[in-house]
C-alpha cells in the first residue's frame, strides 16, 4: 500500500524554494505520494516553469481568503466540538505567549480546520512541514483536532531568533521527528528542547539535482566577474558588499559584479550604486529563473554572499557544484561547506575589511587555485548535498514514522 504523506509550506511553490521542490520529488521517486498544500500563494512572483506547474498541483489554505475558512471550521465545530476546544485551548495558549497574538492563533487554527477535511478526505498519514514557524502552528493544531501526526524541517535563523514566540519547544515535543538542514541546526534544536527528545532530530541536508552534480565543468572565466545569489534584504549583506566594492575600485582594480535577485533594499542598493560611481561594474538583474541563476554563477569566477544571518544557502551548494569558489560568513551551516584556502574564504561577519581582503585575494588569485577550490567543493557537495540521497533519507523516516503508528 502507497504511504501518503501532505507537504505543507507557509508558501509554495516560490521562488526561493526550488529546494523543496527537488525534495518533494525525491521522495516521490521512493515511492510515495505526495499531497503538496501551501497556507498562501505567491503565484504572481514566479519565474521557473516547474515552479508554475508545481502550483497547479498545490491546494492553497487561503486561496479564497478568509471569509473560505468559515465552512471548515462550522464542519468541525459541529462533527467534533471536545476536538475544538482541545484545539482551540491551544491556539489560546499559543497566541498569549507570541508576537502575533490570539487573533491570528484563531485564524490558524481556521486554517487547520480547513486543512483536516483535505487530509481527511484523500487519507493523509503523515504531514511534513518546511519551516519551524506557523505553518508548523497549523500543522500542530491539525493533529490536535484528531489529524496526522506531523514533522517539521527548521531551517534558521528565523526559528532560532523567535524560539518562543512561535513555541518552538512545544513544536518539537509534540511532532513525531524533527529535521535541521545543518548541524549547526540540529544543535540549535538541541538547546531548546530536553535531551530524551533528541534522538527524533535529525540532518537532513537541502541538495542540488544529482543531474546537476554530474554536469560538464564548466571552465573558470578570465574576466573578474563576481556574483551575488539571495533577495536584496540588509541581513544578505549587500550593503556592505558595495562599500567592499568601493575600496576596491579606489586600490584600481577592475572587476564586474552582479546581484541576482530582487527584494525590499533595492531602492537602498541602487542609490548606493549610484552615490559610490559603480554603474559602470556593477549590475541587479532581479528576480531569476534556475537556468539563470546557473548561467550567472558560470560567467563568474567566485561568488560572495556576506550575510549576517542564514541558514544554509542553497546557492552555495550551487556555485559549489559548478566549481565557483565562494567568499561567506562563518555563520550557521556555512562554515560545514566552505573553509577558508579549501573551499574559498571564510570570513568575519559584519566585517568590511575582511571582505575587502577576501574579495582582494580572490582577484588576485590565479584562475588554476579558483579551479582547484572550487574542485575540492564539488566534492564537498556530491558528498553532503546530493539532493536524491537525502531525499531517500527523508523517505525513509516517513516510513519508519507510519509504521510505527501502525504497530501503536
Amino acid at each position: 500500500m502507497t504511504l501518503t504523506i501532505a507537504y505543507l509550506v507557509n508558501q509554495y511553490p516560490k521562488v526561493s524554494h526550488s529546494f523543496i521542490r527537488r525534495e518533494i520529488l525525491g521522495v516521490e521517486a521512493c515511492g510515495i505520494n505526495i499531497l503538496r498544500f501551501s497556507i498562501r500563494s505567491c503565484e504572481d512572483e514566479l519565474v521557473e516553469p516547474a515552479d508554475i506547474e508545481e502550483l497547479k498541483q498545490t491546494k492553497v489554505v487561503l486561496g479564497r481568503g478568509l471569509f473560505g475558512l468559515l465552512p471548515g471550521l462550522a464542519r468541525v465545530i459541529l462533527q467534533r466540538p471536545f476536538a475544538f476546544l482541545s484545539g482551540l485551548q491551544l491556539a489560546l495558549n499559543l497566541g498569549k505567549n507570541s508576537e502575533k497574538g490570539i487573533l491570528y492563533h484563531f485564524i490558524y487554527l481556521a486554517e487547520a480546520c480547513v486543512l483536516l477535511g483535505w487530509l481527511e478526505a484523500s487519507k493523509v498519514e503523515h504531514i511534513h512541514v518546511h519551516f519551524g514557524t506557523n505553518s508548523t502552528t497549523v500543522a500542530m493544531l491539525c493533529q490536535e483536532l484528531g489529524g496526522p501526526p506531523y514533522s517539521f524541517t527548521a531551517h534558521g535563523p528565523e526559528e532560532f531568533d523567535k524560539v518562543d514566540a512561535i513555541a518552538l519547544p512545544e513544536k518539537i515535543k509534540r511532532a513525531k521527528f524533527v529535521v535541521a538542514i545543518s548541524s549547526f541546526g540540529r544543535s540549535q534544536l538541541y538547546r531548546w528542547t530536553s535531551f530524551q527528545d533528541w534522538p527524533k532530530i535529525h540532518v537532513v541536508r537541502c541538495g542540488v539535482d544529482h543531474d546537476f552534480l554530474l554536469g560538464k565543468i564548466s571552465p573558470i572565466p578570465e574576466e573578474h566577474h563576481f556574483v551575488c545569489v539571495g533577495r536584496l534584504t540588509e541581513q544578505k549583506g549587500h550593503l556592505l558588499l558595495l562599500n567592499a566594492a568601493h575600496q576596491l575600485l579606489e586600490e584600481n582594480f577592475s572587476f564586474k559584479m552582479t546581484f541576482v535577485g530582487d527584494g525590499e533594499l533595492r531602492p537602498q542598493i541602487e542609490d548606493l550604486i549610484e552615490k559610490y560611481n559603480l554603474k559602470s561594474c556593477v549590475g541587479i538583474t532581479g528576480w531569476a529563473s534556475s537556468s539563470e541563476v546557473v548561467s550567472c554563477l558560470l560567467q563568474s569566477r567566485v561568488l560572495v554572499l556576506p550575510s549576517f544571518a542564514e541558514g544554509l544557502p542553497v546557492v552555495i551548494m550551487e556555485a559549489l557544484a559548478l566549481n565557483r569558489p565562494v567568499i561567506s560568513t562563518g555563520i550557521a551551516g556555512i562554515p560545514e561547506l566552505i573553509e577558508s584556502g579549501v573551499t574559498g574564504w571564510l570570513i568575519t561577519p559584519g566585517s568590511i575589511e575582511a571582505l575587502v581582503d577576501a574579495m582582494r585575494s580572490a582577484l588576485t588569485c590565479s584562475t588554476d587555485s579558483l579551479y582547484q577550490l572550487g574542485e575540492a567543493g564539488m566534492e564537498r557537495v556530491a558528498h553532503s548535498h546530493d539532493a536524491t540521497k537525502e531525499a531517500k533519507i527523508l523517505a525513509q523516516f516517513f516510513r519508519e514514522s507510519s509504521l510505527a503508528a501502525l504497530v501503536s
